[in-house]
């Protein structure tokens, strides 16, 4: 489990597992730890970024998996808590770092970044429309104020919202800061290229996703085998040199029911592969 949070996944995947089992999830965020199944001898915590998978695998002595799942979306205890500055529901410090080790916070992009890099983060990173007016009233804030608490960016976002869905552009503006400050695109990268080398084959790889950049990632590397390009290479044959088969499809999106149950689910894509 590459993204272990409140260990929800982690123990779906425990009750499925026999004695012989074993699963190791990941987490960076010290907040994450202490929901670690201490009582379990099938599981084990690394208190690190996921980046550093097949790194810690080699540590532990274990040479290939039997399955990856990675649910790229924010935990809902990180949306809960008040102090962290991750969501726009609460007054707090804006911060929004995942794991220590980083001077980057979201205070500083705000105040530090020139307007050509706002502009492309809130676009790239947060599909905000005409970000431009965002970045100008960004620029007005912080002429005669620095950004300090997300009390601050919310009334500045907010007078920009649509009326009826402004609840949604603020999503949009705050997670375009989070995936800056934690460098969430690179980190995704960089640890999906490691799963051809540590899922055995016959093995499965699944990926919750809730942007469309990290989508795209994940399809091309199952599509090509390389995150970066949609269309595989091949050998002299024409015959595609690709390491998955996906197992649906098409992208499984929330029904009805379940965004109804789980309003946080609304933007999830999940797809499935298997190492040939």
């Amino acid at each position: 489990d590459l993204t272990f949070g409140g260990g929800g996944h982690s123990r779906a995947i425990l009750d499925q597992l026999d004695e012989r089992g074993r699963l190791i999830a990941f987490d960076q965020d010290e907040d994450a730890w202490g929901y670690a199944f201490s009582d379990d001898p099938r599981f084990q915590l690394v208190r690190h970024n996921f980046r550093y998978l097949q790194y810690f695998l080699d540590y532990l002595g274990i040479s290939a998996l039997d399955g990856i799942l990675g649910d790229l979306g924010v935990s809902s205890h990180h949306f809960d808590m008040a102090d962290r500055g991750f969501s726009f529901r609460f007054d707090a410090v804006l911060d929004m770092r995942m794991g220590p080790g980083s001077d980057i916070t979201a205070a500083r992009i705000l105040n530090e970044y020139p307007e050509e890099k706002l502009f492309s983060l809130f676009k790239k990173y947060g599909e905000v429309p005409s970000p431009g007016r965002l970045v100008k009233a960004i620029s007005r804030f912080r002429q005669h104020a620095s950004f300090e608490r997300t009390g601050q960016l919310k009334e500045v976002a907010e007078a920009l919202a649509p009326r009826r869905d402004a609840a949604r552009y603020l999503a949009r503006v705050f997670q375009a800061l989070r995936i800056e400050v934690n460098g969430e695109m690179d980190v995704l990268k960089e640890v999906l290229m490691q799963m051809p080398q540590v899922i055995k084959s016959g093995g499965r790889l699944v990926v919750i996703s809730y942007h469309s950049l990290e989508d795209r990632m994940v399809k091309n590397l199952v599509r090509s085998g390389n995150t970066d390009q949609a269309q595989a290479d091949t050998d002299l044959y024409g015959n595609k040199l690709v390491p998955f088969k996906a197992i649906t499809r098409k992208v499984i999106q929330p029904s009805d029911e379940e965004i109804e149950k789980n309003p946080r689910a609304r933007s999830a894509k999940l797809r499935i592969a298997e190492r040939l």
